[in-house]
């Protein structure tokens, strides 16, 4: 519908018109109660959404929960933004090598805290991931992949030395093939 504004931009209009300059969960709410009374009572935005739009244009936001990215400072915001993607197998295992890698370079380095915030996008993965899973509303194929995948960051948290090689055997395994056959293949053709 032309002229209709989008979430974003009525986030960024509000917080502009308010002129916030911190914004925690009480403005979240209130953020989240202006865009039903815009969009439509129906409307349910995430409150990790909200933080992340408004982190995104640079405000002060000083909202945390298990689904929203980590805060990160320079040069961590610019090298970690959008690896973490998990959209299918591909994506995932994609996802899961560009982040290895960086993971890597930061404990050569021995930068603490470039390996925690990896660690922490990954544990956000994995939350985010088996949320989708254990969602009702969600197909039953979609939940299968997503708790499947749930699984790939939690082996790689708990074994990151050991997971490409887990994850090839999981990939051949019978388990695998007979729940996934009908999926687009993890890709093989990606190297470590």
């Amino acid at each position: 519908m032309p002229g209709t504004l989008s979430k974003k931009q009525i986030i960024l209009d509000y917080c502009r018109a308010k002129a916030l300059e911190r914004i925690g969960p009480e403005e979240i709410r209130a953020l989240q109660n202006e865009l039903r009374a815009r969009l439509g009572a129906n409307l349910k935005t995430a409150s990790s959404h909200i933080a992340r739009v408004l982190r995104e244009a640079g405000k002060n936001v000083e909202y945390y929960d298990r689904f929203a990215t980590p805060p990160m400072e320079e040069p961590y915001a610019s090298r970690l933004r959008n690896l973490l993607q998990f959209h299918d197998f591909p994506s995932a295992e994609a996802s899961l090598r560009k982040l290895d890698e960086v993971y890597r370079q930061y404990q050569q380095a021995s930068d603490r805290t470039g390996t925690g915030l990896v660690r922490s996008l990954l544990q956000k993965g994995k939350l985010r991931a088996g949320s989708l899973a254990a969602n009702p509303r969600v197909s039953p194929d979609k939940r299968a992949e997503k708790a499947e995948i749930a699984t790939w960051f939690r082996i790689w948290l708990e074994t990151p030395d050991l997971f490409f090689d887990w994850l090839e055997l999981r990939k051949a395994s019978e388990e695998f093939q007979r729940l996934f056959s009908n999926q687009p293949s993890p890709g093989h053709q990606l190297e470590k």
